[in-house]
């Protein structure tokens, strides 16, 4: 990396045109200047405040100008984002405040209100006034802010290329959650990453229902603003229609999105009577997409690029694609390393798996993250010699395409074999009555253990769906492996990504 300031806010603002347009919401657009001059704002405020090179700011607001301006000026001031969902649990939000020690906190005003006795002793910033609280070292909002534009436009503070420019709160193995440890550096170098393989250009226009606080969303956001390009702000995915309309009317080339995604789109929307003339790829991550899925997707969007990707937040984002035209080919795989990456597949030894067999997924690249926030042994464990150790198992085939089995925990032992529970979940989602399926354990006196399903059905209250959904595991399921339990909810829980949850199946 050769950039003398490694500033990632002067990294995606540099060079961009005033007036161009940047964020579209709904009801209003933002530009590159506006997005400039929140960010020096913002940094101006924080260092009235007297905050050093370092200090950790809390971020909680859904999408928004308020989250971008205050992103890129925490990052403009050389502090460091610690960006949480806003459903966040109170046990939660208390550890992440003890944890990094943030004394500045900007939030929106109902999630301040909410968890106004956490927030006794910080610098409260909110996107609107809010009234009524107590016990804060000072408070303002956005509006106040944003109007003291300082009257010279600054680069941000100089920054090293391994300063901290986030604190990426996930969960671990102990309950609690840990911070990944995301440099300055490992932004750029993904993002620049990203950039060349999906050929990004400021003529893109992406339909965004990620969070930013995810780092799937982030990363949306860094590859966007870096190449001049404009971000659609939806929230109302629950209303899919919606969201087609508006891609429709903004002209998105662009859409990106997790399994739970493309599965409603695929199963619950009028996706496949739409054509949209403008879109030119999509892209999923944040989870495996079953093949069933990913072949309904290519005959709904023909003449649309699908890049299927694989990351983690250890890795800042992304760490392979598999390239549009191999999706036939090698339908399953997650590709290979993206630019400027290794992957390996290793056994117990650390040596390359021949094909077929499994090993783990190792990673090297200048985005793989600096570790876990005041957590050396699990630091040791999973970040051995800046290489990431992600757990996630796999195989390879002879031209180095790489095909995830599970991850390493996610298996259970039926009648004395390993069964990964991503291979029963792929045989189950291919019956079309069934929009998303998700498989634990269960107990069994003779296999020792056996597959409990747990499903949303595509027309939910069907009388027939369950004799149906049996004739169809008979069909297509070794016996071991049909369903022994059978669980039918109306939707799978989820984080604020979309992503499944299955500790929250297993405690229910």
């Amino acid at each position: 990396m050769a950039r003398a300031n490694c500033n990632v806010a002067d990294f995606l603002l540099e060079g961009k045109p005033e007036q161009r347009i940047a964020l579209r919401l709904l009801g209003e657009e933002r530009t590159y200047g506006e997005l400039h001059g929140a960010a020096a704002a913002f940094a101006s405020y924080f260092n009235e405040l007297g905050c050093h090179k370092g200090d950790r700011v809390i971020l909680a607001a859904e999408n928004s100008f308020f989250w971008v301006g205050a992103y890129l000026g925490i990052l403009h001031a050389g502090l460091v984002c610690v960006p949480l969902p806003t459903n966040v649990t109170p046990e939660d939000l208390a550890h992440v405040l003890a944890a990094t020690e943030s004394q500045v906190v900007a939030v929106q005003a109902g999630f301040a209100a909410k968890h106004a006795s956490l927030f006794r002793g910080t610098h409260l910033i909110t996107d609107r006034e809010i009234r009524g609280l107590s016990g804060l070292l000072t408070e303002s909002t956005f509006t106040a802010i944003d109007s003291q534009l300082p009257s010279v436009r600054t680069f941000g503070r100089d920054i090293d290329p391994d300063d901290l420019a986030a604190l990426m709160f996930t969960s671990g193995s102990t309950g609690k959650a840990r911070g990944v440890m995301v440099s300055h550096r490992n932004i750029i170098a993904n993002t620049e990453s990203i950039i060349e393989y999906l050929g990004l250009t400021e003529a893109d226009r992406i339909m965004t229902v990620l969070p930013f606080h995810y780092c799937f969303g982030t990363s949306l956001l860094h590859t966007h603003l870096r190449v001049g390009a404009s971000l659609v702000l939806d929230s109302r995915f629950m209303y899919p229609e919606a969201v087609l309309q508006r891609m429709l009317e903004t002209e998105c080339t662009a859409f990106a999105g997790v399994p739970s995604h493309f599965q409603i789109l695929l199963r619950n929307s009028g996706l496949r009577k739409r054509t949209f003339p403008h879109l030119r790829y999509v892209q999923q991550a944040g989870g495996h997409l079953a093949p069933a899925f990913i072949q309904e997707l290519k005959k709904a969007l023909p003449g649309t690029q699908i890049f299927i990707m694989y990351g983690q937040t250890e890795a800042t984002a992304r760490l392979s694609y598999l390239p549009p035209e191999f999706l036939d080919k090698k339908l399953g795989s997650v590709g290979r390393g993206i630019p400027g990456v290794t992957l390996r597949v290793v056994d117990e030894s650390g040596l390359r798996v021949q094909p077929g067999e499994v090993g783990e997924i190792v990673a090297e690249g200048e985005n793989v993250a600096l570790g876990y926030w005041r957590e050396p042994a699990e630091t040791a464990n999973t970040f051995r010699n800046r290489r990431l150790h992600t757990g996630d198992l796999a195989t390879v085939d002879k031209d180095g395409f790489i095909y995830i089995v599970d991850r390493a925990r996610d298996f259970l032992k039926c009648g004395g074999k390993r069964i990964s529970c991503r291979q029963v979940e792929n045989q189950l989602q291919k019956f079309d009555c069934v929009l998303e399926a998700a498989v634990l354990a269960t107990p069994d006196e003779v296999l020792g253990e056996a597959v409990k399903a747990f499903l949303v059905a595509r027309m939910p209250g069907c009388p027939a769906f369950e004799d149906c959904f049996r004739a169809f595991c008979k069909e297509h399921l070794l016996p071991q492996l049909a369903p022994r339990e059978l669980v039918l909810m109306p939707a799978l829980p989820k984080n604020s990504a979309g992503k499944v949850l299955k500790s929250k199946l297993k405690d229910g």
